[in-house]
Order: C-alpha cells, then structure tokens, then sequence
C-alpha cells in the first residue's frame, strides 16, 4: 500500500504487518515518502492508502519465476508448468522449489516434481517452508477461529458456503459466516463469487494436516453433520425438480440448524447445480448406508443436465449399495433410475432387462408406486425399439395404478407417452384429444415442464397433419418453457422439430440454424438417438439446399447410428430420405434399392408413414423410367395410407396422381 500522495523523494517496505494499528505510527507526517506495506491481512483502513490485494501468479509468470530463480530447468519447459502447477502458482512455493532445485545439481525436474509431490508443504530452502508461512497466519487466529479453520481441512469438495460451514462446524450460521469473513480477511481463503468460499491447493492441504490431529470421534462427528446437511438439502431441492414422485424417502432423521430456504423449481435446481461438485465428492467419501440416499437426491438433477454416463455409475453403484443392505425399496428405485437413464443413453436392452427386475422387486414388496413408474418408463423404452403395443399395453397398466393412486403426475405424464405412441403410429386422429387431456392436466396443476413435453409432441401431430402453423407455434411454446427450466434434452427436442418445420415450409436457413443448435446439444448430453434423429432432418434441409455432399454425410452418420442401436423405424426414415437423394440426383437404381429397403423396414415396425413414403419412391422411380403402370399402383397404396393417417403429403400426392391421367 503506498501513501500519501504527492512527490516521492525516498521509500520504506513495512513487511508482514500485523494490523493497522501496528503500521500507522510508522506512517510519514508529509509527503514525499512511498511507504510499501505487506500483509497477510486487509489493511483497507490506513490512511491515503491504495489497497492492491495480490493473488497467485498467471501460469506463465509463474514459469517465468522459476526459470528466473532455476535457469538449468530450460530445457525441461513441460516439466516446470507441471511443478508450478502443483504449487498452485503461489510465489512463495515456487521460490522454495526453485532454491531447492539449484542446491541439488544432480536432481532432473522428475525427481524435484518427485519429491513436491509428497512433500511440498515442508520442502525446506534457507530455513523457509511453505508449512512455516501458513503457521504465521494460523498461530495469529482466535482458538474457536483455529478450530473452525481445522474444520474446514475436513471438506471434501473445494468450496463452501456459510451453511455447510455452519453444518461442518456444528455452530450457529452467523458464526460461520463471520468465521469465513474473517479468514478471507487473513487471505487464508479466496471468494472467488459471492458467499462462495475456497481454498488455495497448498492451504487445503495444510488444513487437512491440521485437522487429523484432532480426534478421530470428533472428525467423524462433523462429518456426519455436514453429510446431514447436504442430504437434507438436495432430497429437498430434489422434490421441486422430481415429476415422478418415489417411493423411497431420501431425507435423514434430523434436518440441519440452518439450511437455504428453496422454495421453488428454479431456487433448487440453482442449489444443486452450484453444489454439484460438493455433492459429488460427499458421495465419494459417504458409508454405504448413504449412498442410496443421496444419489437418489442428484436423480433429477443428472437427468437434466447429464453427463448420463456419470448417471449410470453412480445409480449402479446405489442399486449395488441398496442390495447389500438389503434395502428392497431403495434397490427398487435406485434399479428404476438406473433403467430410465439407460433408456437415455439408447442402451435399450439394458434399460428393459433393469426395468423388469425393477418391477419384480415393486411387486415383491407391494410397492404400487414403484412398480406404476417401472411401468411407465418400460413402456417408454418399448415405444422407441417399435413395439408399439408392447408400449400402449404397459402405459395403460401405469395409467390405472397412477388413477387408483390418486398421482395425477402420473397420470398425465402416462396419457402423455400414450400420445406419443399413437404419434409414432401415425394415429393423428386418436393422438390429438389424449395429449390434449396430458396438457389440460399438466396446465391444472401447474406443471410446466409437462405442459412442454405435451405441446411438443402436440407439435410433432400437427406437423405430420399439415399445420404447419399450428406446429411452430406448439413447439415454440415448448421451446421457451424448456429453456426456462434449464432442460437440455427438452430443448434439443424442440429445436429439433421447429428446424423440421422450417425445412418443410421452405425457411431453410432458420432449419439449419435450429438443427445445428438441437446437434450440439445431442452431443453434449451423450443423446445418440437424438443426434440420429437430428442428423436425418438435418440431410433433409442440405438435399433440399443442393448441397449433396453435406446431405450425403449427414445422412450416412445418421444411418449408422440408428443401426448401431438397432433403432429399425429411423433406419427406414433415413433410407428414404437417402433414395430421395439419389432420385433427385439422376441416380434412380440406388434411389430405388432405399426405397425397396426402407419399404420392409417399415412394415417390419408397423410404420405406416414411412411405408407410404417408400412406396410414393418406388413410384417415383418408375416414373422417371416411364412405367406408368407401376406408378399408378405405387402412388394409389401410398395415397390411401396418407388418406388414412390424415398426413399432409396426401394434396401434392393425390395431384400428381391425377395429372397421370389414368382411369
């Protein structure tokens, strides 16, 4: 800190200042005099003083420093960003290191990266540690202050607020809180946001030496209350975000002094996210008796936003858990969750084989709600591999426990995938008033994001029927609930399907923008099918476009991931586009063969839109080699299919066919 202002005739470094007290009698009467004041703490109320708070150095000045201080280590310039790396970029380490270094000419940057590996906090250089400096701060605190700091050693994530802090220390939040100030204060801790607090590497480390020394029941014991809190917190903030309600209770038997109030969605998937990382490392560390409990907190949370391979580890590791506790209701559930993400991640003989185990466990144990959901989600599983009415049997055996239960979730989430079944069926006529009753029952009860979910596939109907209007504006809707909620898969979804309605109304640019945005989402959350499915539009837009290169590409990698997941019904769809492709190309015998392909795909799945469209192909191909007669009776199958379905391709089909002018 320098002062006071004005011309600057000598200097004076007042170095590792206790307090201001201790520094203002020191201080100039006059000016002329640059005085540079060193601390561990916040000097901030000195006089004409410029407060400069100085953090850890930029990587690459930190290697500049210990090249500076070690200029034999050269030629090693990876080895020294590792060894700053491991001193946290803090000053004073690296010029221990750089000292300790030049003292032993024989040692190679391995064997000093060695050695700061196991032994950095007491590396000694001229009689210094960097044990010793932290002992400065340490020694200089109030005995509850020392304690509290010790505490905090025990942490396993890397920050902290002031209610796990509170939770951690057993004492009252408004100690924490004046606790964390006032270590920031004394620079052992950084805010890097608001109320947020960490530790530097090198400090935490020192902390959890100080704190094995206390006794192990006293470890053990604030443990626990910090494990209580984070699981209090995240079962609540869980029911905000769960719109499947579960059997299996998550919270423990005494709630905490002091926790956050959430008090809706938004406030508690906040929580959970900022906490992600500190509830994760509670996880690592947690007895088994715990691990149930609290990864069926974070369900929700890794639905959304993913990754779905780390969902699968640790609900695999919680089913494991609840086995050997012989926890039937948590095996249930943790086995129902492992199921519903396999489903995610398009792992589909995986997500049935756990799905059904998870219903012989429900049934076992009489658990209704447990086996309604199994249910449910079995029957979402069946709907995409086309079984069709695999998939309408078990939703409606889900919608009558949902109804005797009186879990109108449940119900309108299950009257949901029913329509999404009858969409997938090409059933637009039975789909319509089923979604709408999902949506009537969502909007009562206010659930937003499955109001989303039923405007969205409300959208995907209307499309396939012609309303193209109607459709932007259903999947529009959908779209800004989504993003409202923060869910990545819901708008991937919309995206998708507003860039399909774009493509078929001729905006191809917006399609393209829409798709690519769906795209990167699909590949950030690990969505293969989603990424097929986006893949096939996206084909689509660039034939449509001339560009045949960038279809063709498209196209083939949405191809192989569909028959990577033996997903049959996008296989067709793609083939179809691909013969489309080809047809418009000048290539019909290729057109042709997908056509033929895509054809028995389809009526191996029941699909009676793709075979329409690959019949309308094959007609098309026999049109432009100017057999009439097959054309005729290509286009009048596919035409009575589009008739039957209601799909919008019936106007243009049904002109062509009587410009043909045949009886």
């Amino acid at each position: 800190m320098a002062g006071p202002d004005g011309p600057q005739t000598g200097a004076t470094h007042l170095d590792n200042a206790a307090s201001s007290g201790q520094v203002t009698p020191l201080l100039p009467g006059s000016a002329g005099c640059l005085v540079l004041v060193t601390s561990r703490r916040y000097l901030g109320d000195l006089p004409s003083a410029v407060p400069m708070l100085l953090d850890t150095l930029p990587p690459d000045e930190a290697r500049q420093m210990f090249l500076r201080l070690a200029p034999r280590a050269a030629a090693e310039p990876a080895r020294v960003a590792e060894l700053v790396g491991l001193c946290g970029y803090l000053p004073l380490a690296i010029s221990l290191l750089a000292s300790l270094f030049s003292k032993h000419q024989s040692w190679t940057m391995g064997h000093l990266i060695t050695e700061t590996k196991t032994t950095l906090l007491t590396a000694t250089a001229e009689n210094r540690t960097v044990a010793a400096a932290f002992d400065l701060s340490y020694q200089d605190l109030p005995t509850d202050r020392r304690r509290f700091f010790r505490r905090l050693g025990l942490h396993p994530g890397v920050d902290i607020d002031a209610y796990a802090a509170a939770a951690l220390a057993g004492i009252p939040l408004d100690q924490a809180s004046e606790h964390l100030d006032a270590l920031h204060s004394d620079r052992l801790l950084d805010e890097p946001v608001y109320r947020r607090y960490r530790m530097h590497d090198l400090i935490r480390d020192y902390a959890r030496t100080l704190a094995a020394t206390d006794p192990a029941d006293e470890r053990d014991q604030a443990l626990d209350q910090l494990l209580d809190y984070y699981q209090h917190t995240a079962a609540l903030a869980d029911t905000f975000l769960t719109r499947h309600p579960r059997s299996v209770a998550a919270t423990p038997a005494a709630p905490p002094a002091a926790a956050p109030e959430l008090a809706n969605y938004n406030q508690a998937r906040a929580w959970l996210q900022i906490e992600r990382a500190n509830l994760l490392a509670c996880l690592d560390m947690s007895p088994t008796t715990r691990v149930v409990a609290l990864t069926a907190c974070l369900t929700h949370l890794l639905r959304i936003d993913g990754p779905w391979t780390q969902a699968l580890e640790l609900h695999t590791t919680a089913a494991t858990a609840a086995r050997h506790l012989d926890d039937r209701l948590g095996e249930a559930d943790a086995l129902t969750q492992l199921g519903f993400v396999r489903y995610l991640t398009d792992d589909y003989l995986g997500a049935t084989q756990v799905l059904e185990q998870a219903l012989g466990v429900c049934r076992d144990i009489g658990d209704r709600l447990g086996e309604a959901n199994a249910l449910h989600y079995l029957g979402r599983v069946r709907r995409l591999t086309g079984d069709y009415p695999g998939a309408t049997q078990t939703q409606e055996q889900a919608l009558g426990i949902y109804r005797d239960l009186g879990d109108r979730n449940g119900e309108a989430s299950t009257l949901n995938h029913l329509g999404d079944v009858l969409e997938g069926t090409d059933d637009y006529l039975g789909a319509t008033p089923v979604l709408e009753q999902a949506l009537a029952l969502y909007r009562d009860f206010g659930d937003r994001l499955g109001e989303a979910n039923a405007l969205n596939i409300l959208g995907a109907v209307q499309r396939a029927t012609g309303d193209y209007p109607g459709a932007a504006r259903s999947h529009r809707q959908a779209l800004s609930l989504y993003r409202d909620f923060g869910n990545g898969l819901g708008e991937a979804n919309a995206l998708r399907d507003l860039g399909h309605v774009a493509c078929l109304t001729g905006d191809y640019s917006v399609a393209v923008q829409m798709l690519e945005q769906a795209l990167g989402i699909c590949c950030d959350l690990g969505d293969r099918r989603g990424e097929a499915d986006t893949l096939n539009h996206l084909g689509n837009v660039r034939q449509a476009t001339g560009d045949h290169a960038g279809a063709v590409q498209a196209l083939e990698r949405a191809l192989g991931i569909y028959r990577d997941l033996s997903i049959q019904l996008g296989e067709a769809a793609v083939l179809n586009h691909s013969g489309t492709l080809h047809r418009k190309s000048g290539d019909p015998e290729q057109a042709l063969a997908h056509y033929q392909r895509a054809l028995d795909l389809a009526r191996a799945v029941d699909s009676p839109l793709e075979q329409a469209r690959a019949l309308e192909g094959v007609g098309r191909c026999a049109l432009a080699r100017g057999d009439t007669a097959t054309v005729v009776t290509e286009f009048r199958q596919a035409l009575e299919i589009y008739q039957r379905i209601g799909a919008a391709e019936v106007t243009q089909l049904a002109a062509d066919l009587a410009d043909l002018d045949v009886e």
